[in-house]
């Protein structure tokens, strides 16, 4: 009896493990999704790279203290924005981000009438504000990887040959795959130096382009920027990356 018991114990701890499994891969392809729509927005609202990514950690932490069933994660994005533009001193009106939101959603559809519904979604986008400033402990401001990216980027420059570097588009793709990391959590698991490392690190690698030493037996370059930082470290959070972009084929 015993052994039967442990087989069906077993048996539903696997079923167990599965499902939380699948639960976690589809919420992974909704915030890859709604933090995609973040980001597509931001832009047509004309914000700049930094308080779309403060929108982008306020809606992944938010999301980090309750279910994704309990709230509309759109209404979340939207509100993310709204404050966000506020965090980073780049303030948004309500219409624009409704208008962009309602666009983006139902493309070739008309501009929203102030109607009912506009002011009702418009008071639905302040207090879900109020709710995930509430839920967050008011701690909405964030350090992000772009300044000490645009350090190293500056420091590789004025490193490595001038033609080298120039010829091969390293910083773009760095501040690519920077922007990418967004639509999931690296900057919340990770130090942002070890991020602006590792994207510049797999932007050098996808480019073929490799760091001179000074002298022989000297610190690898990452560590020149960061000491406590491993290859490791680096390997783990470019591994993180890559799967974003396998589940961006995934969805696409």
């Amino acid at each position: 009896m015993e052994s039967g018991g442990s087989w069906v114990s077993e048996l539903k701890k696997h079923e167990e493990e599965q499902e939380n499994t699948e639960t976690a891969t589809r919420e992974m392809r909704t915030h890859f999704k709604i933090t995609r729509f973040i980001m597509e927005a931001g832009v047509k609202l004309g914000m700049q790279s930094v308080p779309i990514a403060t929108a982008c950690m306020v809606y992944h932490r938010f999301f980090r203290e309750t279910s994704l069933e309990a709230y509309d994660p759109y209404l979340v994005a939207m509100s993310a924005i709204y404050l966000a533009g506020k965090v980073e001193e780049q303030h948004l009106r309500t219409r624009d981000i409704i208008n962009v939101s309602h666009r983006y959603l139902h493309p070739g559809s008309e501009t929203l009438e102030l109607d009912s519904h506009f002011w009702e979604l418009r008071d639905s986008i302040v207090q879900c504000e109020l709710l995930m400033l509430r839920l967050l402990n008011f701690q909405v401001s964030f350090q992000h990887p772009h300044k000490y990216l645009l350090h190293y980027l500056l420091s590789m420059k004025h490193w490595m040959n001038r033609h080298s570097w120039e010829r091969t588009p390293v910083a773009a793709a760095a501040w690519a795959l920077l922007r990418d990391s967004y639509h999931g959590t690296l900057c919340l698991q990770h130090k942002v130096q070890h991020v602006a490392i590792a994207v510049l690190y797999l932007a050098l690698q996808c480019y073929g382009v490799e760091v001179p030493a000074q002298a022989a037996g000297e610190r690898p370059w990452w560590q020149v920027f960061s000491e406590d930082l491993t290859e490791q470290i680096i390997l783990d959070i470019v591994s993180e990356l890559i799967q974003l972009y396998a589940l961006d084929t995934e969805i696409s």
